[in-house]
């Protein structure tokens, strides 16, 4: 495991229509850290994601990852040192059955027999999926918290040492939510999780970074951020729930 598994050096990236997704962002990412990355719609977040293993090469600036800048020559390195997980499955879900997606970037890297057995079914259980009851399932009749962890086995299959998830709670219900922070936090690899929902952020990180208008404005300890209103306002994010006055009133309140 590297001391430092993602560094950033004032990144910028501006799209051909002229919108600037990132100015001059900066930031590392320790080794097994977890680490929440917010900000309103726009502000970046995905486009910043995209950079952590070459799906968006950097305009000016620099991203390590490892040991390795993300350049052409150095991309098949990084992907199978940082492993992506999109915000809707069925972007990453395409396979005619469960094992078979699971499996697939590691026959793309020439895995087979009983290895390939072994880490596709290490990595269903991984995410409480039992192989043989859904190895031969067809993802598509599967629910959106199934596939979701499915497109997690598929990356964990890969046996990756950071793990970027764009929006991983979108569309979940509340249990399949609750068993995504479970399984999250079971993990033992460094995250980046960029999130709109702030509850998820406060139960699994301690450290938030903040996105405006493709700058952080806030990188630092998750409680003092997510308690900080005026703050969230300034950058149209919301308190979340668990930090709402009824909540806290009740929380801190002495025992009758």
């Amino acid at each position: 495991m590297h001391h430092n598994p993602i560094t950033i050096y004032n990144l910028s990236y501006c799209y051909p229509d002229g919108i600037k997704a990132l100015n001059s962002v900066s930031l590392s990412i320790r080794a097994t850290e977890r680490v929440a990355l917010v900000g309103a719609n726009g502000s970046g977040k995905s486009t910043l994601l995209m950079h952590f293993n070459g799906l968006i090469a950097p305009q000016v600036g620099e991203v390590i990852v490892g040991e390795l800048s993300v350049e052409p020559r150095n991309l098949k390195q990084i992907r199978n040192f940082v492993g992506l997980v999109f915000q809707n499955p069925d972007d990453q879900i395409f396979m005619p059955t469960v094992w078979e997606d699971v499996a697939f970037g590691l026959l793309n890297q020439g895995i087979r027999g009983a290895e390939l057995d072994h880490r596709v079914a290490h990595a269903l259980k991984s995410v409480e999926l039992e192989p043989d009851l859904y190895g031969a399932r067809n993802a598509t009749g599967l629910s959106g918290g199934e596939k979701k962890r499915v497109a997690i086995a598929g990356v964990l299959a890969m046996q990756p040492q950071v793990l970027v998830l764009d929006e991983p709670s979108a569309q979940l219900d509340p249990r399949s939510r609750r068993r995504l922070i479970e399984l999250l936090d079971a993990l033992p690899l460094t995250q980046l999780i960029a999130t709109h929902d702030l509850d998820l952020a406060v139960e699994l990180c301690d450290r938030t970074i903040v996105l405006s208008e493709g700058q952080v404005v806030y990188d630092g300890d998750t409680h003092r951020v997510m308690s900080d209103p005026e703050l969230l306002e300034r950058h149209a994010l919301e308190s979340p729930l668990s930090y709402s006055r009824p909540y806290c009133q009740i929380e801190h309140s002495p025992l009758v």
